[in-house]
């Protein structure tokens, strides 16, 4: 919108009503200054509707900046999770978590599930491995096109395949009716991300169900939920997936590191990995650079 602003292309003179949606995730992106740019462009009278599911202290301050003694609409209260979804822990070693969530699918026949990866390698990865498991699966990630977001997205919702496999931002927007099923595959690094993950589910007055698959490493992230939306969630073991209690916590950062080394050409070694998967450093990046294209 700025690009075409600044080619003179649109012209925002007119605006009579603006809505500001995903406010929280656009804050944790880094995109206020974008978003004052553009508001210096609007009219000062207008209509002004800001939706978020988290309300944090930024949102308020934001919403203050831009509201005029706004009326305040809480369908919730404030980081609380939709009653009607069932949450589900199930405690695994990490190197067990793409066999639990294969044998989760076929022994409870799921038929559409849609599952959070902490990262895009890692959505690429399981997305080859259910399909080795003969689970259809699609990933949708900031790498992919438009165009192959949209068919796996389309695929899915038609029921052509089993499993969409997502990053939290690439989901943003999701709307499905009545998905039965959400699996967090990897806990997300901000607590706030669990309530909009599992907020896919049990939408519309349908019931929905919540399964995170937590291995040792992110025991202080489940946690951190748990502080977040003021309830302990339940956990269930699932037999001949126990994990192992002598296992002991990985630094995710440490995990990352490992899978970058283990990319790299070694002496009568061609492969690499530890059979674990890639992890990304728990502290939050700093926002992307973007370019603007015609």
């Amino acid at each position: 919108l700025l690009d075409l602003m600044s080619q003179n292309c649109v012209s925002l003179a007119n605006i009579e009503i603006l809505v500001l949606d995903e406010a929280d995730r656009m804050l944790d992106m880094g995109f206020l200054r974008d978003i004052k740019k553009i508001l210096a462009a609007l009219p000062k009278q207008r209509q002004n509707l800001l939706f978020s599911a988290t309300f944090s202290a930024e949102i308020k301050a934001l919403a203050d900046g831009l509201l005029n003694s706004p009326a305040l609409i809480e369908v919730a209260r404030s980081n609380s999770t939709n009653e009607a979804i069932a949450q589900l822990i199930h405690p695994v070693d990490r190197n067990q978590k793409h066999p639990l969530l294969a044998h989760l699918i076929k022994s409870n026949q799921w038929q559409q599930v849609l599952v959070f990866t902490r990262t895009k390698h890692g959505a690429n990865k399981l997305v080859t491995q259910l399909e080795k498991d003969g689970i259809t699966a699609m990933a949708i990630h900031g790498n992919k096109s438009q165009s192959a977001r949209t068919k796996a997205l389309a695929e899915f919702k038609d029921g052509k395949i089993t499993v969409l496999v997502a990053t939290d931002i690439a989901a943003r927007g999701i709307d499905i009716d009545q998905l039965p099923h959400v699996v967090n595959y990897d806990l997300p690094n901000v607590s706030e991300d669990y309530v909009h993950r599992i907020g896919r589910t049990g939408r519309a007055g349908s019931n929905g169900v919540a399964v995170s698959l937590v291995c040792v490493d992110e025991h202080q992230m489940l946690r951190d939920i748990e502080k977040l939306i003021k309830q302990k969630l339940p956990q269930e073991v699932i037999a001949g997936f126990e994990p192992d209690p002598n296992a002991v916590a990985q630094p995710i950062q440490l995990r990352s590191q490992q899978h970058q080394q283990s990319r790299k050409p070694r002496p009568g070694n061609a492969g690499g990995g530890n059979g674990g998967g890639s992890r990304p450093t728990a502290k939050r990046s700093s926002p992307p650079k973007r370019s603007f294209n015609r």
